[in-house]
C-alpha cells in the first residue's frame, strides 16, 4: 500500500509537469533556428550562436522581386544577414495571391495563383540557403487603402467569392490607414465576428505558413505601421504562434505601430506583452535624428529590462536617403543605422528607395564595416559607455564597451574626444576603421594617465580600442 500511495504520488507530479509545459507553450526544447539568446536575450541566436542581424534591401516585398537572387548574392557579398518580407502586391509587375475566374475576370479566393505562391517558397529557399533571415509582415497595411484597394482582390467589386452586403466592406476606401476605415481589420471575434470575411483570412495565412514553416530563418510582423485595435494583432499573433507549436515550431511574432514616437501608448501593446509578442519593432524610432534617437533607442531597451521583459528589438526600417521624403538625407541614414547597431538593436536594415539607402553602394559598405568591426570584438558582452567619452559634444561621438577590455567608438562626422581607458595593464592596440571604403588602419596614439584623444577628420570613422 505504501509503495502504491508513492507511485500515485509520482504519476500526480508527472502529469502537472506535462501541463504546466504545454501551457507555457513550451513544445519543445529544440534550439536549433532563429530564437533569442538565453545568454543575450535582447539579441537573437541561430543554431545555438548568438548572430546580429544587418541588412538593406532595395524593395520590400522582395519575393515578387525581378532578379531576386542576385540582389541576395549582392547582401550576402558583405555580410548581410537581414531583409524585410512584406506581402505586398501593389507595385508594377507583381503578382496577387488569388487566382481569376475565367468568366468574370474577377478574382476567385477559393483559388490560388501559383505564381505568387512559387515566388514565395523560392524567396524562403535562397534566403535560407544564405542563411539571410527574413522578417514577413503578413498584412501589407497600405494595400488596404485608397489606390491599392481599388485592384486588391478582398474589395468585393474585385472578386467572385462574397458581396460588400455580406461582408460590409466597401468598394472605395479613399483615406490615409491611419483613419482606420477599412473594416477589413476589424473582421475577427472580438470586433465585427465577420465570419465570411475572417474564412478567407484565416485561408491566407494558412497557405503563409504552409510554405513559411519549413524553415527556421522566419520572423513575423502583423502588420505596416498599423493603427488599429491592439485586438488584431494579438488575434493573429496567437494564431501563428499556436499554428507553429502545432508543427513543433517556437515562432516569434511582432507588431509595428504607427505613432512615431515610442512612448505613445500603442506601443505599450507589443513592449508590456511578451507573452503575445516575443520580440519589438522599433522602425519608427528612425524617425528621431542624431542624439534623439540614440537616447530614445537606450531607453526602450532599459524599459523592457526594468520590467522583466527584455528581448530583442529589431529596426527593420532605417529612413534617410539623398531625395528621401523623411528628410535627413544620406547622412541621416547611415547614422541611424550604426547607432541603432551600437545602443543594442538585435536587427537593423536599410529601408528601401527613396525613404532608405536600400541596398546602394553606400549601405553595402556601411553593412560591411560594420559587419567586420562586430566581428573583430566581443560585441554581444560589450554595452553602451558613452560615458567612458569626455569632451563630448551632442551627437559627436558614440561608445560600446567592455569597460578595461574593449572599445568601439564611431564618430558620424569630423570631431574629437577622450576615452578613458580605465585600465593601465597591458599594450593598447588601436585600429581605424573608414566605415565608407572598409579601410582599416592601425595607429598609434600616446597614452596618459590611462586616457586616450581620438580624432576623426571626415564621415563615419570608427576606432576600435584592445587591450593586447
Amino acid at each position: 500500500m505504501k509503495w502504491s500511495f508513492y507511485f500515485v504520488v509520482l504519476i500526480l507530479l508527472a502529469s502537472c509537469t506535462i501541463e504546466k509545459s504545454s501551457a507555457s507553450g513550451d513544445s519543445t526544447d529544440d534550439r536549433s533556428g532563429i530564437n533569442i539568446s538565453p545568454d543575450h536575450p535582447q539579441y537573437w541566436e541561430y543554431n545555438g550562436e548568438p548572430v546580429l542581424l544587418l541588412g538593406g534591401s532595395d524593395e520590400d516585398n522582395l519575393f515578387q522581386l525581378p532578379g531576386l537572387e542576385a540582389h541576395l548574392d549582392l547582401l550576402a557579398s558583405v555580410g548581410g544577414n537581414y531583409v524585410r518580407n512584406t506581402m505586398s502586391s501593389r507595385d508594377t509587375g507583381n503578382v496577387w495571391a488569388f487566382g481569376l475566374d475565367a468568366e468574370t475576370e474577377k478574382y476567385n479566393l477559393n483559388r490560388w495563383n501559383e505564381e505568387y505562391w512559387k515566388r514565395f517558397e523560392r524567396f524562403l529557399e535562397l534566403t535560407s540557403e544564405r542563411e539571410i533571415f527574413v522578417q514577413i509582415e503578413v498584412w501589407a497595411t497600405f494595400d488596404f487603402y485608397r489606390e491599392n484597394w481599388d485592384v486588391n482582390p478582398f474589395n468585393p467589386v474585385n472578386n467572385v467569392s462574397y458581396t460588400a452586403y455580406r461582408t460590409k466592406l466597401p468598394e472605395k476606401v479613399d483615406t490615409h490607414p491611419t483613419l482606420c476605415e477599412n473594416p477589413f481589420f476589424w473582421s475577427i471575434p472580438s470586433h465585427q465576428n465577420n465570419m465570411t470575411l475572417l474564412t478567407y483570412q484565416q485561408r491566407f495565412v494558412d497557405k503563409l505558413l504552409s510554405y513559411s514553416l519549413h524553415f527556421d530563418h522566419v520572423l513575423y510582423c502583423i502588420d505596416n505601421e498599423t493603427s488599429v485595435t491592439s485586438d488584431w494583432g494579438k488575434f493573429w499573433s496567437e494564431y501563428i504562434r499556436k499554428k507553429g507549436l502545432e508543427k513543433g515550431k517556437q515562432l516569434h511574432v511582432t507588431e509595428m505601430w504607427d505613432p512615431w514616437d515610442l512612448n505613445h501608448i500603442s506601443h505599450r501593446e507589443s513592449f508590456d506583452h511578451p507573452e503575445t509578442y516575443s520580440f519589438v519593432e522599433i522602425s519608427q524610432n528612425n524617425h528621431q535624428r542624431g542624439e534623439n534617437q540614440w537616447n530614445n533607442g537606450l531607453f526602450q531597451i532599459e524599459r523592457l529590462r526594468k520590467a522583466g521583459n527584455l528581448r530583442p528589438v529589431n529596426n527593420v526600417k532605417t529612413y534617410g536617403a539623398y531625395g528621401g521624403r523623411h528628410g535627413g538625407g544620406t547622412q541621416n541614414g547611415v547614422e541611424s543605422f550604426i547607432r541603432s547597431t551600437l545602443f543594442g538593436a538585435a536587427a537593423v536594415r536599410f529601408h528601401r528607395p527613396p525613404s532608405g539607402l536600400g541596398l546602394s553602394d553606400t549601405a553595402r559598405a556601411v553593412i560591411n564595416s560594420l559587419r567586420m568591426a562586430t566581428d573583430r570584438m566581443d560585441f554581444f558582452n560589450a554595452v553602451p559607455y558613452n560615458d567612458l567619452l569626455s569632451e563630448r559634444q551632442e551627437n559627436e561621438a558614440y561608445c560600446r564597451a567592455i569597460p578595461g577590455e574593449e572599445v568601439l567608438v564611431y564618430f558620424p562626422d569630423a570631431g574629437e574626444v577622450v576615452l578613458d581607458l580605465q585600465t593601465s595593464v597591458g599594450l593598447t592596440t588601436i585600429s581605424k576603421l573608414e566605415i565608407l571604403t572598409g579601410e582599416w588602419t592601425d595607429v598609434e596614439i600616446p597614452v596618459k594617465n590611462s586616457k586616450v584623444k581620438l580624432v576623426s577628420d571626415g564621415k563615419h570613422m570608427v576606432y576600435l580600442v584592445t587591450k593586447q
